[in-house]
């Protein structure tokens, strides 16, 4: 008997671009005050902004929230030069 896929769900709240609430996280691949790189339900994302940092981080629940001031969210698939080039950058600063 074929199982049927989970059903992917993510949800992203952002209160006047300083707070961050993000459910569907399953992996923090990395984050500095600039930039952070999360692995989610939906594939990776990235937040970019000045003076983020965790407020509130449950991997067991799914759930992130950033404080800070958010300057960009975007979604990169796992074979994206960007993810690749940011995250490699950093391991090898």
């Amino acid at each position: 008997m074929i199982e049927p896929m989970k059903t992917k769900r993510q949800e992203i709240k952002m209160l006047n671009r300083r707070l961050l609430e993000i459910s569907g996280v399953l992996n923090v691949e990395s984050f500095d005050s600039e930039e952070f790189l999360l692995e989610t339900e939906c594939g990776f994302l990235m937040i970019k902004g000045m003076n983020l940092h965790i407020k509130n981080l449950s991997l067991e629940q799914g759930l992130v929230a950033i404080e800070g001031t958010v300057n960009d969210l975007s979604y990169a698939d796992e074979h994206s030069q960007e993810k690749s080039k940011g995250f490699l950058g950093k391991l090898f600063k």
